[in-house]
């Protein structure tokens, strides 16, 4: 009898990683000055009036203003921003924050921000300190065209560079998942090159769209808000911090018929998640867990660590203000 060959199968165990949300973060972009240019400001104003409101401080919220309309000399609601003409709400509150203002609003700085490569001694408070934790929501608005938007009549941020500064934050780490949103002209053509994973982009009108104003105030005598923005905010100022209203029911208000425009959307094959499994407040709200064991520990210092009345994992209770990201 020949030789007994014994074979053995080892089994190697990868431990699988996934990403945990435990954070917002929000970057708010008006790439507009001029007067006539006020509803761009009062765009931006209205997503961060909305993002504050669901619980997500102004640490957590990079914002961006070319020009200080509420201190124009053509204001007629000296240091007041409105984004409707009955004016029953006032988004520039006396609290405002806003991190890049004038002539630092640039795409470099826009772009710096985006990855953390901003000079040595930035201000935590412009710094977008994000991590693999992070859900991120990036809002722009201004006038743009075919692949690009321009900031302050002077420069223009190309659709390549932005999807290539994505892929840039995905590579280090800076988000788990981040929606991207952008009201002007021909806005699809600043999401289609997307890339990178985990992320959705979606603009107010597809490539050879205009993007248009909602109404105006007649004292004011400008337009006040953008429609696809004002539609976004109609639909927000429904949502409370704890809602389970889902991502994709935002997206369905974006009718046609009300915007005026085809919203366009970057390749959602890229975003791991179902949309109508996706919370608005995993974008629009703060992130507060809070996971309370029926048990009694001990002290860190202690060498006793638990106690010999624990009982078991699915007794363990959840309590949090917002729905868990999973």
């Amino acid at each position: 009898m020949g030789p007994k060959h014994i074979f053995i199968l080892l089994t190697v165990v990868v431990p699988i990683i996934f990403a945990v949300h435990t954070n917002n973060w929000v970057v708010i972009a008006d790439a507009s000055r001029y007067w006539f240019n006020y509803r761009h400001v009062a765009n931006a104003l209205s997503i961060y009036y909305s993002v504050k409101r669901l619980g997500i401080p102004d640490s957590h919220i990079i914002l961006m203003l070319s020009d200080d309309m509420a201190c124009n000399p053509r204001n007629p609601t000296s240091a007041q921003i409105f984004n409707n003409r009955d004016r029953h709400v006032q988004i520039y509150p006396e609290d405002v924050e806003v991190d890049y203002r004038d002539s630092e609003v640039t795409v470099e700085n826009f772009f710096r921000v985006l990855t953390d490569r901003l000079p040595e001694g930035t201000p935590r408070s412009k710094r977008l300190m994000s991590d693999e934790n992070s859900n991120i929501l990036v809002y722009l608005t201004g006038h743009g065209g075919d692949g690009f938007l321009k900031f302050q009549d002077t420069e223009e941020m190309n659709a390549m560079e932005l999807s290539d500064v994505f892929q840039q934050m995905h590579e280090k780490k800076r988000y788990n998942e981040l929606l991207f949103m952008i009201d002007t002209c021909q806005a699809g053509s600043m999401a289609l090159p997307i890339y990178s994973p985990n992320i959705i982009g979606v603009g107010s009108s597809s490539v050879g769209q205009d993007s248009l104003s909602h109404h105006g105030d007649h004292e004011i005598g400008v337009y006040v808000i953008d429609r696809w923005t004002y539609f976004t905010l109609d639909f927000l100022e429904k949502v409370q911090p704890n809602s389970k209203a889902k991502l994709n029911q935002l997206f369905h208000v974006f009718s046609t018929a009300d915007v005026r425009s085809t919203p366009q959307y970057s390749n959602l094959a890229l975003f791991k998640r179902p949309l109508n499994d996706v919370l608005i407040t995993d974008f629009f709200g703060s992130v507060r867990q809070t996971v309370l064991f029926d048990q009694k520990v001990t002290p860190l210092n202690s060498s006793k660590v638990v106690s010999e009345d624990l009982q078991s994992s699915e007794h363990v209770q959840l309590a949090s203000t917002s729905q868990l990201p999973f």
